[in-house]
């Protein structure tokens, strides 16, 4: 792949969201040496009503998907205002995704898929591809469909 995680989120036409501010006591993202920690975010965009909804029962695979790629873009919003740029992030280590599902659902992997596609889209596959857990909950926060935490090697 060429060129920096910055110039192919404008190429893939994508913007980072604005910062949230964080809904509880803790911050939104903790450095450890070469290590940042992110803490989980959901698919809220600014200014709309939060993405809420049960997995495989009011909301589809396809659209859990898209939620998860939302809530990467959220998460990297955090991580570019705390690094200054993406570009400074040398590599995606783990993604933990959490996913709203009815009992009987099954597919939380092709929910968080979504993040991980776009991770390995933006960084590539040697510094994109990472360590992942998919887990189903039987609620989240506000009830929204997908919450994702991550952690990144940086610079």
């Amino acid at each position: 792949m060429t060129g920096t995680a910055s110039t192919r989120l404008s190429t893939l036409g994508l913007t980072l969201p604005k910062l949230r501010a964080p809904v509880g006591n803790f911050v939104m993202a903790k450095r450890h040496r070469d290590l940042l920690y992110l803490s989980g975010q959901g698919p809220n965009t600014e200014g709309a009503a939060r993405i809420s909804g049960k997995v495989g029962d009011t909301v589809s695979v396809e659209e859990a998907y898209q939620h998860a790629r939302l809530v990467t873009l959220n998460l990297l919003s955090v991580a570019d205002n705390h690094l200054g740029s993406l570009d400074r992030i040398d590599a995606i280590i783990k993604v933990l995704g959490f996913v709203n599902a009815a009992p009987d659902f099954t597919a939380h992997p092709s929910v968080i898929n979504g993040c991980s596609d776009l991770l390995v889209e933006l960084f590539g596959p040697d510094h994109g591809s990472h360590a992942r857990s998919a887990i189903g909950a039987g609620s989240l926060p506000a009830q929204i469909t997908v919450e994702i935490e991550m952690i990144v090697s940086c610079r």
